[in-house]
């Protein structure tokens, strides 16, 4: 049994150095890092610019300030911890640690937002927490709808991805307590376009907890249905969409998120990702909550 680890050890050492970088650039930004503990001749590989220069977009060094003098695992793992502002600072833009593929969030002035420039209704303001220099602040609506799009060539092909709305719950919210809101995400393309499914979910998390709590007891011998959360399930059948049965996240950047949907982004594929945020059929006035943009980045597995 030892003989035998001797003599693999013995083979992988024998390898060139360069043959092991080439094949580790056809691998994934994990992988390379797993393979880098087998031995030492794959550690010093591992640390190639050939490696990980694979893993970063073409125009990297527009996107990275001064990446003159890094080693480009460097830039690499800056474009991972440190979003990019792009687009005149309407979009963010980074890598997905483990794989490489890439992520962007719209910022809230690249939205189509229904009344965003009436003071009435929408207010923008600057935040120290958002790395965006406006958020959306909602004053008080009865019709809520957030659209967003993005061209699909800008994401990585063959990846599954995920879309997030990005907000704040100020103290002072209100109107979302009982009434979840429609979203959807969809494909808009001449060989690829494909139709949205429509989800309600709750952008309070209070609210969640509440339907699932409504549920288990409805589930149970001899429960009878609860009034408010009857309405609930009438206003989603009255959408044509599945019963509201998630809330949203919070996220380690202190922001709350809700996923609007999710698609895939195959090779070749042009066209557009459209996303959707809607409540237009409650009829009640809602406010407080604060939009600083909507995400896009690969679908856990």
């Amino acid at each position: 049994m030892e003989k035998s680890e001797e003599m693999d050890g013995n083979f992988f050492e024998s390898l060139p150095e360069g043959f092991i970088a080439n094949a580790m650039a056809r691998t994934s930004p994990k992988d390379v890092c797993t393979l880098s503990l087998v031995c030492t001749l794959f550690k010093s590989a591992a640390g190639w610019d050939a490696v990980w220069e694979k893993f970063l977009p073409p125009d990297y060094q527009k996107i990275v300030a001064a990446a003159d003098g890094c080693s480009k695992k460097e830039v690499y793992l800056r474009l991972c911890d440190y979003p990019v502002l792009i687009d005149a600072g309407n979009k963010s833009f980074w890598l997905h640690k483990l794989s490489g593929k890439k992520c962007y969030m719209l910022a809230a002035r690249d939205l189509s937002i229904i009344w965003g420039d009436t003071p009435r209704y929408w207010r923008w303001i600057s935040i120290p927490e958002s790395r965006f220099a406006e958020v959306a602040e909602l004053v008080s609506v009865c019709w809520l709808e957030v659209r967003g799009r993005i061209d699909t060539s800008l994401l990585s092909s063959d990846t599954r991805y995920a879309a997030y709305l990005v907000f704040k719950s100020a103290p002072h919210t209100y109107g979302f307590e009982y009434h979840p809101v429609e979203v959807s995400v969809g494909l808009i393309g001449a060989e690829n376009q494909t139709e949205s499914q429509i989800k309600t979910v709750f952008l309070e998390p209070e609210a969640s907890e509440r339907y699932r709590h409504s549920e288990y007891e409805r589930s149970l011998p001899g429960r009878r249905r609860m009034g408010v959360f009857s309405r609930l399930r009438g206003l989603a059948s009255r959408a044509n969409a599945t019963p509201p049965q998630i809330g949203p996240k919070r996220r380690q950047d202190g922001w709350l998120e809700i996923e609007l949907g999710e698609f895939y982004n195959g090779k070749g594929q042009d066209g557009e990702v459209y996303m959707s945020m809607m409540e237009v059929k409650g009829g009640n006035w809602k406010g407080g909550i604060i939009i600083q943009g909507i995400e896009i980045r690969p679908k856990a597995s």
